[in-house]
């Protein structure tokens, strides 16, 4: 079985990261990373991306050519050539690259499969030396080398080198009281237009948007908190907003405790392997 008992520790400055995805969590680490000075890292998502929490999603760039998340700058590179000029500028490239091509051109010394669609798509141990999958759907020494807990609860940012991580409940976590009234699904398959922005405080009832003719809203009261841009297709049931029920006191500009702690838990998978 491949492992990452014999890898050679590197300069942590030196070190290429590879992030799939570019929403809410995979933005979280790519964040924390930069923060701690690992800052050749670049994310990879699909064209049309469905973050919710766009506000502190680095995924943003792709549809305005640059977006900022507390103080980081993310930019859009159409080629893997502009890697390395965002990388120049201070900044972290975010490419279309739903097929992840970018990751044999590169070859990075880590790859974190972000994209929190509760399987795995296809990500395997070969593509970098260390491979770190966010839970759940992996399995550490089978596919990834690393896994990260990422169930709220007591072993939320744990890091998991052998096995599964908890399987996926289905359940939203529970906020003040609340788990799925919290979150907004398309009713139907269709183009999805917002009537509602990130930041409004909402009543429920409260009209939100509509997939095509079928309206969307508010089950309860509460501050909009995240919500996918007008113009994209969606599919039925696939989630397209939240309401935080905390209302006012809730920050939709910064990134969340859940995020911070996944994101910390990644930087310590990579300490235990490069930093030995």
């Amino acid at each position: 079985m491949e492992n990452t008992e014999y890898i050679k520790p590197k300069d942590l400055k030196e070190l290429t990261i590879a992030i799939k995805g570019a929403g809410d969590l995979a933005s979280g680490i790519a964040w924390s990373l930069f923060q701690a000075h690992i800052c050749s890292l670049f994310m990879l998502e699909v064209p049309e991306p469905l973050a919710v929490r766009r506000t502190v999603c680095f995924c943003e760039a792709l549809i305005d050519g640059q977006t900022e998340v507390e103080g980081v700058e993310a930019v859009k590179a159409e080629k893997p050539e502009e890697i390395q000029q965002a990388w120049h500028q201070g900044k972290i490239p975010v490419l279309a690259d739903p097929d992840w091509s970018t990751i044999e051109r590169i070859k990075p010394d880590v790859v974190v499969d972000a994209i929190m669609a509760k399987c795995n798509l296809g990500t395997r141990l070969r593509e970098a030396p260390l491979v770190i999958g966010l839970a759940p759907g992996f399995v550490a020494g089978g596919d990834v080398h690393m896994v990260i807990e990422t169930n709220r609860g007591h072993n939320m940012g744990r890091i998991i080198s052998s096995g599964a991580a908890e399987p996926d409940t289905g359940v939203p976590g529970d906020v003040a009281g609340y788990r799925d009234e919290r979150v907004l699904r398309a009713p139907a398959e269709g183009t999805f237009f917002a009537t509602g922005h990130i930041g409004d405080l909402v009543k429920s009832g409260d009209l939100i948007g509509h997939t095509d003719e079928h309206e969307i809203r508010a089950a309860i009261d509460g501050k909009i908190r995240g919500l996918i841009r007008s113009g994209i297709h969606v599919t039925k049931e696939v989630k397209i907003g939240d309401i935080d029920p905390r209302g006012a006191a809730v920050s939709c500009e910064t990134i969340s405790d859940k995020s911070l702690a996944v994101a910390r838990a990644v930087l310590e998978a990579i300490l235990r392997v490069y930093n030995r």
